[in-house]
């Protein structure tokens, strides 16, 4: 009987993230709080990009991105936000959304994957993600649940399950 396997990546929905920065540009639009305050969200080039008058705002603008992306099914973890910085007479908050499993995050799951799933559990870090194999399905999707319970970083994903 052939392997069967699974890969772990990282990756987010570009058009669910479309969809939230949307609906939070709606809503600060609409919201009394942000009258008069230039409150802006939208994307510049591949960051999204936060924009108000005081540095109190701008954050009030990143927790509406926060609560929309939520409800859009993107996890927090995905978004990296940097801290307020003044640009001229307005505050400005950058965010990248995280592609990909990094070499160092890549480490941890496979030595977490070593350290505590089942021994017939092979892993191979592939670039951006991990490849994860086994005789056994069953010990596959104990190694899922074991990665689901996890306090890591990053937000992972399991595909190709053959």
């Amino acid at each position: 009987m052939a392997d069967s396997s699974f890969d772990i990546v990282s990756k987010v929905d570009k058009m669910e993230a479309d969809n939230a920065i949307n609906q939070a540009a709606k809503e600060i639009e609409t919201r009394y709080d942000f009258k008069g305050v230039g409150a802006s969200v939208g994307w510049s080039g591949e960051k999204i990009l936060m924009k108000a008058s005081a540095e109190e705002r701008v954050k009030a603008v990143l927790e509406v991105l926060e609560q929309k992306m939520i409800k859009r099914g993107i996890s927090l973890r995905s978004l990296d936000a940097g801290e307020p910085f003044a640009s001229g007479k307005e505050y400005r908050i950058e965010a990248t959304l995280k592609q990909g499993i990094d070499q160092e995050h890549a480490k941890k799951v496979t030595k977490l994957i070593r350290d505590e799933a089942p021994k017939t559990i092979k892993t191979q870090i592939q670039g951006e993600e991990v490849r994860v194999t086994s005789k056994s399905r069953d010990d596959l999707q104990t190694t899922m649940a074991l990665l689901k319970g996890a306090d890591l970083e990053v937000d992972l994903q399991f595909v190709n399950f053959r």
